[in-house]
């Protein structure tokens, strides 16, 4: 592109400019039905004109919250921009989410608007989604005006928005396609079978493919054998992951996987660990290493890559990209390795205790604060402290350890367990309860509650998980419920949840 772009959405009507006849989606629910499941560039931009104005004619103004509750899919890519071109906020929301969690979002967020094949909540303005084309339509909005809202679990309360600009946004983008060998190219073909209601499907996927020009396959949802048929169906290159997909990937017979992914040369996962004996099935019977990364929604998302390592390395999650800044500092912010308490750090990382601190990060790519004043984000010298606890190796790249404010991550997903917490102790049998976040090989980590029951309480592993499956989104429900006759506690009267890990 000649110039960076002011609104997300131009990323499109560049594509549409430079090559409207190249295939642009393809999205694989719809195959073998009467519904268009391919589209070209030009074609998925005039889609997108025609629903920003008929979001306009709605009411849609700019700055107004416009709910996108889709799988991934062409209607969540065309509305997506569409919404954005209007100057509407974004605020994905996930399909599968129970109504009470959106109702919290729609509320929070005060949009107006709710973009649904579902049924529509509360008093919000259902739209389903459409493809009908349009003439040109002026994008609306750019730089700091906010472009996406994208919610994360709070620890007490609402959940917190995290406010996106399409500053933001766009620098990330433009940061990811500076790294050598490139992510992703024109001639690539990217099958994204990840959310896109997730930062990390929107940012690294929908948006970075959108801005090469490369072909975007999309799928629903993640099946292993679904997804090796179609890699090969399509020819895919490229495949953005999270750890399950690899983890179900390396359970499949090494010749199956080495057939199914014979044309897949960029295998990347992101949002969780990655276990290194899976990463290590992987390249055996693929021939092709998994590049890891780390990000947070509040960097829209991704701060470094063991691509700009050059070679993937098991434990790491690399280096930052070019134009991200990241330095490890103590809770107070000073620029010094933290030394932790060491009852607090797991064996494994003693050796490295010395150079651990908080993570904090610096680029064009971090967030505008928390919705709706802004509250929380970067410091007045542009860094922004994650709240991740990690080292630096000898190479200079990163190695996370632990969360300082123990966040659990389940496929890329926040769960914070106060939340959790609050859903367990509603139960009338249950005295006390905490939540904490396991090592798991297919999600990275999974939920665990462990449950004080009262005295003289029958209570069930199952009753426990039911409850919470009617409170909570799936991955924030506990995979394993323990019984205990009591839980940790400092002379503070503290829990010490590594303790219970």
């Amino acid at each position: 592109m000649s110039a960076e772009p002011g609104n997300v959405a131009d990323l499109l009507a560049e594509a549409a400019r430079v090559r409207p006849s190249g295939t642009a989606l393809i999205d694989t629910a719809l195959a073998g039905t009467e519904a268009k499941d391919t589209y070209t560039w030009a074609e998925f931009d005039a889609a997108v004109n025609g629903q920003a104005r008929r979001f306009a004619e709605a009411g849609l103004r700019q700055g107004d919250r416009a709910a996108v509750q889709l799988p991934t899919s062409a209607a969540f890519a065309v509305t997506f921009f569409a919404v954005v071109r209007a100057g509407g906020i974004a605020v994905p929301v996930s399909p599968q989410a129970p109504a009470p969690e959106i109702e919290t979002v729609l509320s929070h967020s005060g949009a107006t608007l709710l973009i649904t094949a579902g049924e529509g909540l509360g008093d919000v303005q259902k739209l389903e989604p459409g493809f009908d084309a349009g003439e040109s339509v002026p994008a609306v909005g750019a730089g700091e005006d906010i472009a996406v809202l994208s919610y994360t679990s709070g620890t007490t309360g609402p959940p917190r928005g995290v406010m996106l600009s399409h500053r933001a946004l766009l620098a990330n983008v433009s940061q990811l396609r500076q790294v050598r060998p490139p992510t992703l190219e024109s001639g690539d073909r990217a099958l994204l079978a990840i959310p896109l209601f997730h930062v990390y499907g929107l940012g690294p996927g929908l948006l970075l493919a959108t801005a090469t020009g490369a072909t975007v396959v999309l799928a629903p949802r993640f099946d292993a054998r679904q997804t090796l048929g179609h890699c090969a169906e399509h020819r895919i290159t490229a495949l953005p992951g999270v750890p399950a997909m690899y983890a179900e990937f390396a359970a499949l017979p090494p010749d199956e996987l080495g057939e199914g992914l014979s044309t897949v040369g960029k295998l990347t996962s992101g949002a969780a660990p990655l276990h290194p004996k899976v990463l290590a099935a992987i390249r055996q019977a693929t021939g092709v290493g998994v590049y890891e990364g780390y990000g947070l929604t509040e960097t829209a998302p991704v701060v470094t890559s063991t691509l700009v390592t050059g070679y993937p390395k098991p434990g790491s999650v690399g280096r930052p990209l070019p134009g991200v800044e990241l330095r490890l500092v103590e809770p107070d912010g000073d620029s010094e390795p933290v030394l932790l308490d060491p009852d607090e750090l797991d064996d494994t990382f003693e050796e490295e205790v010395g150079g651990t601190g908080l993570v904090a990060v610096r680029g064009a790519n971090l967030f505008s604060g928390y919705w709706p004043d802004g509250a929380h984000g970067p410091d007045g010298e542009g860094w922004f402290r994650t709240g991740d606890v990690g080292y630096l190796d000898v190479d200079g790249d990163l190695h996370l350890v632990d969360r300082a404010n123990d966040l659990i991550i389940v496929n890329g997903f926040n769960v914070y367990p106060h939340e959790v917490e609050t859903a367990v102790g509603e139960l009338p049998e249950v005295a006390e309860a905490a939540v904490v976040g396991v090592l798991d090989e297919r999600s990275g980590e999974a939920v665990k509650a462990v449950v004080v029951p009262v005295d003289g309480a029958s209570l069930s592993e199952q009753q426990v998980v039911d409850h919470c499956a009617t409170r909570l989104a799936g991955y924030k429900v506990p995979r394993t419920v323990e019984f205990v006759t009591e839980l940790p506690h400092s002379p503070t009267g503290k829990l010490r949840r590594v303790r219970l890990r």
